[in-house]
């Protein structure tokens, strides 16, 4: 993860774009027990005009690259310049911060995880009185089926207000994690069938990057955890005391999630020493071989090279069996370190 730093020494409040980052796609939903309303939103300034009326405003932004629409959506909502600088230098570690007219909370959202690699993105809130306003790295989410409840006359959501909506979409981010450490878990169960199949020359690389994926996916969990139970202890004025009562079941996600990532962590760190393993007795099978070859030809050699020298007395030159009894010799040496090595039990497996 490389976070997007702003220069060393810069004023606070100064802002940094990401490298790449589309420009603001602003959708406007507004609702009430009895309408919704969801527009996209050409100028922050067209939605003032919905901020004055007793309609659940949520403001979702999807994409950091225009300055001067961020400052005008800060202007509108007055959030703070710091709360805007670390919105846009991302990915910051998940937390959250009480402001003198909303709280700010971070959170991280995850996609993928088939390949053995996750996406990560950081989703931003504002949360107000009667707002929400989300910000997000780029276009796409998991948010689909918060708009289909909104959408619908019977659902309860448009009965609630901006903090039931903060924690409805919270929710969905910490449910979004599951399938993707499941995939993670699928992925290593491939690559488990590999290590002790034998027949993955990039198993090694692959299993140092899905630990460092794992590594990642926890840097996202245990923070959010972390978070969320501040916001249930420190009895947050922007959540009430029904939405508390919320925020415990999305505290027990996080915590299943982190445990699910940690089982998974030390399965690949059991998977990595169960291939080097593998990998070691492979060659101790191959060092066998070789030692076996090596110490009945050494005797062989030997002979071989003692009559292969030119010394004119060596009497066993002149016999006429000399030559089929080294031969036999031979042999006899190499059938009887066979034996030897066979009672050692040196072949067992072969």
């Amino acid at each position: 993860m490389h976070r997007n730093r702003p220069i060393v020494g810069a004023e606070p409040g100064t802002l940094f774009l990401p490298e790449g980052s589309p420009k603001p796609q602003i959708t406007l939903h507004a609702y009430d027990k009895r309408s919704y309303t969801s527009r996209a939103i050409e100028h922050p300034g067209e939605i003032a005009r919905w901020l004055e009326g007793d309609l659940t405003i949520w403001v979702d932004v999807q994409g950091l690259g225009d300055e001067a629409t961020l400052w005008e959506l800060a202007e509108l909502f007055s959030i703070h310049p710091l709360a805007i600088e670390d919105i846009v230098h991302v990915p910051q570690r998940p937390k959250t911060q009480a402001y003198d007219n909303h709280q700010l909370l971070f959170t991280r959202m995850l996609s993928g995880g088939h390949d053995g690699h996750v996406g990560l993105e950081q989703v931003s809130f504002i949360i107000g009185p009667q707002y929400l306003v989300t910000f997000q790295e780029r276009v796409g989410d998991v948010f689909d089926s918060i708009r289909r409840r909104l959408s619908s006359e019977k659902n309860a959501l448009r009965t609630k207000g901006a903090d039931h909506l903060a924690y409805a979409l919270l929710d969905t981010i910490v449910d979004a994690y599951f399938p993707v450490i499941e995939n993670l878990g699928d992925c290593i169960a491939d690559l488990e069938d590999e290590v002790f199949a034998g027949n993955g020359d990039g198993t090694l690389q692959a299993l140092s990057e899905i630990r460092s994926t794992l590594l990642t996916v926890r840097r996202s969990i245990w923070p959010l955890r972390d978070t969320v139970n501040q916001l249930i202890r420190d009895d947050a004025e922007c959540f009430g005391a029904e939405v508390r009562i919320f925020l415990r079941d999305v505290y027990d996600h996080c915590v299943n999630a982190s445990e699910m990532v940690e089982a998974y962590r030390e399965l690949g760190a059991s998977l990595m020493n169960s291939y080097l393993s593998v990998v070691s007795n492979r060659m101790n099978e191959i060092m066998k071989v070789l030692t076996v070859m090596s110490t009945i030809f050494i005797p062989l050699t030997f002979l071989s090279g003692l009559y292969g020298m030119n010394f004119i007395w060596m009497p066993e030159r002149d016999w006429k069996w000399s030559y089929p009894i080294l031969l036999g010799v031979m042999l006899l040496i190499s059938l009887t370190l066979l034996g030897f090595f066979k009672r050692r039990g040196w072949f067992k497996g072969h």
